[in-house]
């Protein structure tokens, strides 16, 4: 009963730990409204749940188990209801990833003289999904002759495209170059990637300590301690 219990909170704890950031997703076409994730799937939060009920009855037992085991499910239930859905998190990692690659491209459109709402639609054009539907509605408004200030001004609130939103705006604001924002919007995106390859290929050597010390330690006390102890008790068995 006891190893059911351990499984089940573990379970439990496994199925609780977020997936990832939760973001409100927001439309690069909207008006800046936001887009909340959708709960988990039902079979996750039901699964979670159940075990985080499960484990909390059988391991404290009695009247006072089943009050525990309430609660853990209401928690349970509240927690995996917060969780961000994998697609969600799929297609906020693809259009982080995308974002570099589309800056670059601005850049070369407004350093041959493309208007932005052109670069825009030649941009939407040649990427992928999901990146593409997010500028293909920003290419919309554009076309449709919303005020472009207020265009970029919305797209400064998205998650992943709010860098060029907020230089595009500031630059349309201010009169200044929009080829020279775009530019030194690429090199900050390029200089934020190096750092953070720098910073995963850093945490490889502490991530692997931890296996490492997992597989030495073991060793450590069998050939080093044990042999101490047992030396010692014998000394003091003789004595």
């Amino acid at each position: 009963m006891v190893l059911l219990a351990l499984f089940a909170a573990a379970v439990a704890a496994g199925l609780l730990v977020p997936s990832g950031p939760r973001h409100p997703r927001r439309s690069a076409g909207s008006a800046g409204r936001a887009v909340r994730p959708g709960n988990g799937p039902p079979p996750l939060r039901l699964l979670a749940t159940t075990a985080a009920a499960l484990g909390a009855v059988v391991l404290v037992g009695g009247v006072v188990g089943v009050v525990v085991g309430v609660l853990a499910a209401a928690c349970s239930w509240w927690l995996t209801g917060r969780m961000e859905p994998p697609s969600a998190r799929k297609r906020r990692e693809r259009l982080t990833a995308s974002v570099p690659h589309v800056v670059d491209l601005m850049a070369a459109c407004m350093a041959v003289g493309l208007a932005p709402a052109a670069a825009v639609e030649q941009i939407a054009a040649a990427v992928d999904p999901p990146i593409r539907g997010e500028l293909e509605a920003l290419a919309a408004r554009l076309r449709l002759g919303a005020d472009p200030a207020t265009v970029w001004r919305d797209l400064a609130g998205h998650p992943q495209l709010g860098g060029l939103g907020r230089s595009m705006s500031r630059a349309v604001e201010s009169g200044a170059s929009v080829a020279d924002a775009m530019q030194r919007l690429a090199e900050d995106h390029r200089r934020r990637a190096r750092s953070g390859v720098e910073a995963r290929a850093r945490a490889v050597g502490v991530k692997a300590a931890v296996p490492l010390g997992v597989c030495l330690l073991p060793a450590f006390v069998l050939v080093g301690v044990i042999p101490l102890v047992a030396g010692a008790v014998a000394v003091l068995l003789r004595g």
